[in-house]
């Protein structure tokens, strides 16, 4: 924002007036435009000073007190003591600047402060929150004008200074087309330095009095005659009048205006006067009356205040107090005007005003008069005015938007009982310090004071039986209730509210029917007081069912100080309280020693008698939801403190996401909850439930405490020390037991030259090679050790003589995650100068992929990692006796090639290179020797469940797990603060239901909830193939799970692994009995698929073998190798290919007959969408159509398929080993021999079909047998509770009354299904009420798919399932610009090039390559019968919104009838069309003028 005339002139005086200057940024994004003049006048000044920037809602008051004592303590070294420091504080006005000056003010008062407060333009020109600030403080003066702010800035100054009292200016920030008259810089200190000026006053008898000789009869005289000396000394310097009260307009008017707002005073109107003040306090009555000459009969006081919480505004009751005592023979009428854009007010209006004014009452009617235009606010009838809608006070309470988790939390839990005492709604009804916690539990405070008052004056009543009869019988009863009610269980709450209300409908009843008989004129004091009390009897009622918050929070709801705190803990109240932490983990530091929120819950518990949670809604959701209502049923004081870490409204939901799961992992934001109710109860049950996995150390000492050690122990007999460490002790030991270990070795070897061998990898390629090495050194003999760049020190490094480093790159040149931290020691050793590793000889071996970065300008990334180590190993000293080896994917044998010339001289350079190696080099351990060696699948799993010394399985064992549905993962946010505690990763496992068709039943659906709730994360996923995944189960909960999804008759065998996989099916809603044809089809193919070993069921249901091992198993498909690679099944109903047929290993085309009867299938073959990125041997493949086959003979051709697969795949290569790489190697004909060979019989040709999408059919559909079907839209499959879309909780409540089917879709969407006609209300009003029936989302969106990717996916390069819904808002923009919203393209994103969404057969797609950055493609076919094919290779978010622009632009205008956007974008020439996989690569990077230019071309 640029700074106006009126602001350069403040900024100017208060910047060569004061000693020191404070200035408060602006809400972001707006920049405050105190920032810009106080800029252009450092930058000018001779002798600049200091401006101290206060961040936007920092707590301004307290840095300008902490200024003050800094300066009186210097000044205390002076002469005389008497030195005076102006200090001078610029913001604009805003209620969560200026309300953090609130509390402050009492000190601050006696201060040399100026307050120079800035309005902003219409409709943000309210001066109700600045007219707060006036009440507690001595002076106030307003400006008008550009010119008046500059002489009134002034003389704030020279008031300040002289009287060393604060002073509040107030003026309009105006308009650039101002004009102000600036004092020059010389006059502007002595002027402020300058005696007092001695000024005459006059009585009220007209004798003058001298003001320094007079005796000032009170403050208020003394403050007038402070103003007035320095409005003298001001007006003598300017050369021009400095008033505090201006009259213009009529000399004898019939109607006087007073004005405080920006109203123009060249306003004339007959018989009109307007007053203008300048002196808002003190404002003495007789300038007040001064001005209102005796022929006045109307005086409009006009108002600029539009969120004033009474009923009077300041200003109006200041003239009708000054009339009420000023003695007139006849009185006029005084009249509030609420004044609204001031800028816009002409004569005519104000004539206009007098008229009504004049008129009013004739026609029985009263209205609040209003001047100008107002704001507009939307109503519920339309646009209405602010005024209309109690001037929408609330409006100006701004709660950012990340804050609706919390509130929304309790409006959903609580509905209709729920009261936020400190709501912005009461803004209108107690000004804007109603939002104020302190204020609000004073209030609250209040209520309850008031119906305890009531109850003793009607227990007074009854003992002086001044009534008998009916009113003494229901007063006793009703206190009779009063004292049961609070005795009963909290479920039987809303009985006793009936029944009391029922007494107090009757009790007021019976009060005001004695009142209107006279019967109160001679009862006692008692019963009018309950009489006037009356209405206290239903608010009684109403309390007993309430769930009563108050919110704390920095953003608009100030938070409890101590003293406070203490107060809402110690009153017994019950209260909630829900404070709000918004402070990012990572900014943490910031702050200093200032102890955070979290630290309020220690206070709390120590107590004893308060409810506590600390909650985190990022980190588990579920554990809010219980501690919100543990606290509200809790009968007393709640405190909740809720970790929200944010630093604006623009930071995301992820980043929000990123910052709570690292505090809460490090123990920062501990989550517990705290219920001394428990105790109370003699249950058994522990007052604290530990719901994180670390807890600080102050809160462990707390639990550590005598008096509540027991109760743990009760409970909780072990309680380990890993429970309340993140830092992992017994891993630590396990460590260094390991580390014994290897020094053992080391002694048994000390004769042999020593070699050290670092790797840092991600993907294990680099590590292999580490290990390798050692292992060839070893035979070579040298005492060779090899581990991960991270589990060593530098200065343990520096120890060793020689050190090979083994590195390959993730992102954009950075490290693996397992080498990070030891190249931030390199790097800081290096910034400090250091030389550590002179004694240090060392080579290092980089591995990356030039294809990768194919941009000019990207080309430096290409083995970045390496290159920077070796650079940063030269450095620090240490010798380099081999240069630097490069292994590059793109050669001939990928980094081999380069390897195989770095080796040979590592031999040299150690002296063992003529050495002849005797023993055979073992062979790599495959997954193929994990298969063989497994037993069946077996292994260790069953071992390394029952080891608690770690979170993970044996890597080997990891590799058998897929095979039982489950994938080993870890929490890749905090993977880096996890290792710098010296923790292990936090492992956790993903878990995949095993779902022929996607179909469930609501009993089952409801276990799948339970589980996600009981051994996850909370959530839940719908995959692309049509199943559940559940993510977060750590290892002690895996063997639970699993169990609880076989009570459910699911299970996860064959879910994941190198077996045939979960078989999909089209969810086709509308032909209800074709899809029980082919979903039944589906359930055969799985179940004859299915791998037979006993494995699952022993390690898992723990089912035993007979006679210990006589029962061996036989994989009679499988044989104990199972399959190359992972195999896919699907079945598709024509037109709808929403299962992606042709990406599948083999796919099942649904033929219908004449008779709407399923007759067959198409069959295809070798589809695949797995691709290595830079490696193009590996690419993804559209299935073949090899023939037609029947019903029955369709699960034996599936099998002949997979037998061909299994005896040919590549098992050499998991990179080449699915099927469509056995397809191209074999030849499609010859591989179609083979199958047609074990089948003994040839498919028939394939017979016509045709598709014509493969999105998702949304909403409702009636199947043929008349049940109705209802297709929801879920982003990306993730079934979560998330503010305003509870589909978890929706979907949980339909389950329950449900009585047909769930069928999960291959798009991860989910359809509702055999919903009977008589049904169909109560599922219609569910799906409303969780707005889960909403499907008013762009084509874009609905279209849309994402896999996991981070945090969980071990594989991901980038965000996917978090990002996509970020990116799709930015261009779901683009498309609604040019006419698109509701035209369907299919966009889909993955973290890493497997696949998993399918992105290769999108129209659009984004593949990550590392964070932040994609490869894009384009060109997919709509129907999903055409792969797409690499545009950009390497994109960010800038420069895909870039790209899309213009491109959907053109789209719009050019595109042909019916034209998709697929086939657009190759008939306009953007890129070429992909005829089969092998040609994938081919003409990648665009077409003619669209073309990439490559660096590797």
């Amino acid at each position: 924002m640029s700074a106006s005339p009126s602001v350069q002139a403040v900024a100017r005086v208060a910047y060569l007036a004061s000693d020191s200057i404070f200035s408060s940024d602006a809400a972001l994004p707006s920049i405050s435009p105190f920032v810009t003049a106080l800029n252009a006048l450092s930058s000018t000044a001779h002798a600049p000073i200091s401006v101290q920037r206060i961040p936007f809602g920092g707590d301004s008051g307290a840095m300008l007190l902490s200024s003050h004592r800094d300066r009186s303590s210097l000044s205390l070294g002076s002469p005389n003591g008497t030195t005076v420091n102006l200090t001078s504080y610029l913001t604009l006005s805003h209620s969560h600047i200026l309300h953090h000056l609130l509390p402050h003010l009492p000190e601050l008062v006696y201060t040399p402060t100026v307050l120079h407060v800035a309005i902003s333009t219409f409709p943000e020109d309210d001066l109700a929150d600045i007219l707060v600030l006036r009440a507690a403080l001595p002076f106030c003066i307003y400006s008008r004008s550009a010119q008046d702010a500059h002489d009134n800035a002034l003389l704030a100054s020279r008031l300040a200074r002289t009287e060393r009292r604060t002073v509040l200016h107030v003026f309009h920030v105006g308009t650039a087309e101002e004009h102000a008259e600036f004092i020059d810089e010389e006059s502007i200190k002595p002027y402020l330095f300058a005696e007092r000026v001695s000024l005459n006053r006059f009585n009220e008898t007209g004798e003058a009095k001298s003001v320094s000789a007079a005796k000032v009869e009170d403050e208020s005289d003394a403050l007038v005659s402070a103003y007035d000396a320095a409005a003298l000394a001001t007006a003598s310097l300017l050369q021009r009048p400095v008033q505090a009260v201006t009259t213009s307009g009529a000399y004898a008017p019939r109607t006087v205006l007073f004005t405080l707002g920006s109203l123009s005073s060249d306003i004339n109107v007959e018989d009109t006067a307007i007053v203008e003040l300048s002196l808002l306090k003190p404002l003495s009555p007789t300038r007040i009356t001064a001005a209102i000459p005796s022929s006045a009969r109307y005086i409009l006081v006009c108002e600029q205040v539009r969120r004033w919480s009474i009923k009077w505004t300041p200003l109006y009751l200041e003239v009708v107090s000054a009339l009420q005592a000023d003695n007139r023979d006849e009185q006029p009428r005084v009249r509030s005007v609420l004044l609204g854009d001031a800028t816009t007010v002409t004569a005519e209006d104000v004539r206009s005003l007098v008229v009504r004014t004049s008129t009013e009452g004739q026609d029985g009617k009263k209205v609040r008069l209003t001047l100008g235009a107002l704001p507009l606010t939307e109503g519920a009838h339309g646009t209405i005015r602010s005024e209309e809608a109690k001037f929408a006070s609330a409006q100006h309470v701004h709660i950012p938007r990340h804050e609706a988790s919390y509130t929304t939390l309790l409006e959903t839990l609580f509905g209709a009982r729920l009261e936020i005492a400190n709501s912005p709604s009461h803004v209108y009804d107690a000004a804007i310090v109603s939002t104020s916690p302190e204020f609000t539990l004073g209030r609250i405070r209040g209520e309850e004071d008031a119906i305890q008052t009531l109850e003793r004056d009607i227990k007074v009543l009854l003992s002086e039986s001044t009534f008998d009869g009916t009113l003494h019988r229901l007063l006793s009863e009703w206190i009779a209730v009063r004292n049961a009610g609070s005795r009963i269980a909290s479920g039987k709450t809303k009985d006793v509210r009936e029944l009391e209300t029922n007494f107090a409908d009757r009790i007021v009843a019976a009060l005001e029917e004695i009142e209107a008989q006279g019967g109160l004129k001679s009862a006692g004091a008692a019963a009018v007081r309950v009489y006037q009390a009356r209405a206290l009897f239903r608010a009684a009622a109403a309390l007993r069912t309430r769930s009563r918050w108050i919110v704390g929070s920095d953003a608009w709801a100030y938070d409890l100080g101590a003293s406070g705190l203490h107060h809402a803990i110690a009153s017994g109240l019950d209260v909630n309280i829900l404070l709000l932490d918004s402070t990012p983990y990572s900014r943490r530091q910031a702050h200093g020693s200032r102890r955070g929120k979290q630290d309020v819950g220690l206070y709390a518990m120590n107590h004893g008698d308060v409810y506590v949670a600390s909650v985190a809604v990022y980190a588990s959701y579920a554990q809010v939801l219980q501690a919100l209502m543990e606290a509200d049923a809790f009968p007393g004081p709640s405190v909740v403190l809720a970790y929200l870490p944010y630093t604006s409204e623009e930071s995301t939901a992820l980043e929000i996401l990123k910052e709570t799961k690292m505090a809460v992992d490090a123990g920062y934001w501990p989550l517990y909850r705290w219920n001394p109710a428990k105790d109370h109860e003699g249950s058994g049950n522990e007052c604290f439930s530990l719901d994180s996995d670390a807890i600080k150390n102050e809160l462990q000492r707390f639990l550590d405490r005598q008096n509540h050690l027991s109760q743990l122990v009760r409970a909780r007999p072990r309680m380990p020390a890993e429970l309340v460490s993140g830092l992992g002790e017994q891993l630590k030991v396990a460590r260094r037991a390991r580390a014994r270990k290897a020094y053992e070795e080391l002694l048994t070897a000390i004769d042999a030259p020593p070699l050290t061998v670092l790797y840092a990898s991600d993907g294990g390629k680099a590590e292999k090679v580490a290990k390798r090495l050692a292992m060839r050194a070893k035979m070579r003999g040298l005492s060779a050790s090899v581990a991960a760049m991270d589990t060593v020190k530098l200065e343990d490094i520096a120890k060793e003589p020689i050190v090979l480093w083994v590195t390959s790159v993730a992102g954009q040149g950075e490290f693996p995650q397992n080498g990070r931290a030891m190249v931030k020691a390199l790097n800081a050793a290096v910034a400090r100068k250091e030389r550590p590793l002179e004694a240090v000889k060392f080579s290092v071996f980089a591995m990356g992929d030039t294809h990768y970065w194919p941009r000019p300008e990207d080309a430096h990334y290409y083995n970045k990692a390496g290159k920077d180590l070796d650079a940063r190993l030269e450095s620090l000293g240490a010798q380099r006796v081999i240069p630097l080896g490069l292994g590059d994917d793109q050669d001939a044998d990928g980094p081999e090639t380069g390897y195989r010339l770095w080796e040979p001289q590592v031999w040299k350079a150690l002296g063992v290179d003529e050495i002849q190696v005797q023993e055979a080099e073992p062979e790599p351990i495959t997954n193929e020797h994990i298969k063989v060696a497994s037993q069946y699948l077996r292994g260790t799993i069953k071992e390394g469940l029952e080891d608690t010394s770690t979170g993970a399985l044996a890597p080997s064992d990891t590799q058998l797990t897929k095979f039982h549905g489950i994938y080993q993962q870890d929490d890749r946010d905090i993977r880096d603060e996890r290792a710098a505690q010296g923790a292990e990763p936090a492992y956790s496992f993903m878990i995949r239901v095993r779902m022929p068709g996607g179909v469930c039943r609501p009993d089952q659906w409801l276990l799948m909830d339970q589980i996600a709730d009981e051994h996850g994360c909370g959530t839940f996923k719908i995959t692309t193939r049509q199943t559940f995944q559940f993510h977060g189960v750590i290892k002690g909960h895996l063997k639970p799970a699993i169990q609880d999804i076989n009570r459910a008759l699911l299970d996860t065998l064959a879910a994941c692994g190198d077996v045939n996989r979960n078989v999909i099916v089209s969810a086709i809603p509308s032909l209800t009995k074709l899809h029980a044809q082919v979903y039944a089809f589906a359930k055969r193919v799985s179940e004859h698929l299915l791998p037979r070993t006993t494995a699952y069921h022993e390690i898992w249901l723990d089912k035993k073998l007979v006679a210990g091992d006589a029962l061996k198993d036989i994989e009679p498909l499988y044989g104990e190798f199972y399959l190359p690679r992972k195999f896919k099944v699907a079945v598709a109903v024509p037109p709808t290919n929403d299962v992606d047929i042709f990406a599948n290993d083999v796919g099942f085309i649904a033929i219908v007959g004449e008779n709407d009867e399923l007759v067959g299938f198409n069959v295809t073959a070798g589809g695949g969408m797995g691709v290595t990125h830079g490696n193009k041997k590996t690419y993804p493949r559209a299935a073949d159509v090899l023939g037609f086959c029947t019903i029955e003979q369709g699960v034996y051709v599936a099998e002949k398929i997979m037998l061909v697969q299994r005896d040919n795949g590549n098992r050499e290569d998991r990179k080449n080993a699915r099927l469509k790489y056995t397809m191209d190697r074999m030849g499609v004909d010859v591989f179609k021999a083979e199958v047609e060979e074990r089948l003994g019989y040839k498919l028939q040709p394939a017979r016509p079909y045709a598709f014509d999408r493969n999105i998702d059919d949304y909403g409702w559909h009636i199947g043929e047998d008349g049940k109705h079907h209802f297709t929801c839209f879920i982003e990306n499959g993730r079934i979560q509770d998330e503010p305003g879309k509870e589909f978890k909780t929706a979907l949980r409540e339909i389950a329950k009354v449900h009585k047909g089917a769930f069928r999960c879709t291959a798009n991860q969407h989910l359809l509702i299904t055999d919903i009977a006609t008589e049904d169909l209300p109560q599922i219609k009003a569910l799906l409303a009420r969780y707005k889960l029936d909403n499907l008013s989302y762009t084509g874009l969106r609905l279209s849309s798919s994402a896999c996991v990717a981070f945090p969980t996916c071990g594989l991901a390069m980038a965000e996917s399932e978090r990002y996509l819904p970020i990116l799709i808002d930015k261009v779901e923009t683009i498309c609604e610009e040019n006419g698109l919203r509701n035209d369907s393209i299919v966009m889909r994103m993955t973290g890493c090039p497997n696949g998993c969404a399918r992105p290769y057969l999108a129209e659009v797609a984004f593949v990550g390559k590392a964070p932040g950055t994609y490869s894009m493609l384009l060109g997919g076919g709509y129907h999903g019968e055409r792969l797409n094919k690499i545009y950009r290779e390497t994109v960010t978010e800038p420069e895909i919104l870039a790209i899309l622009r213009p491109m959907i632009k053109q789209y719009a205008l050019e595109r042909r009838e019916g034209e998709h956007f697929g086939d657009f974008v190759i008939r306009a020439g953007y890129i070429a069309p992909t005829t089969e996989g092998k040609a994938w690569y081919d003409k990648m990077g665009g077409e003619g003028q669209h073309r990439e230019v490559s660096g590797s071309a």
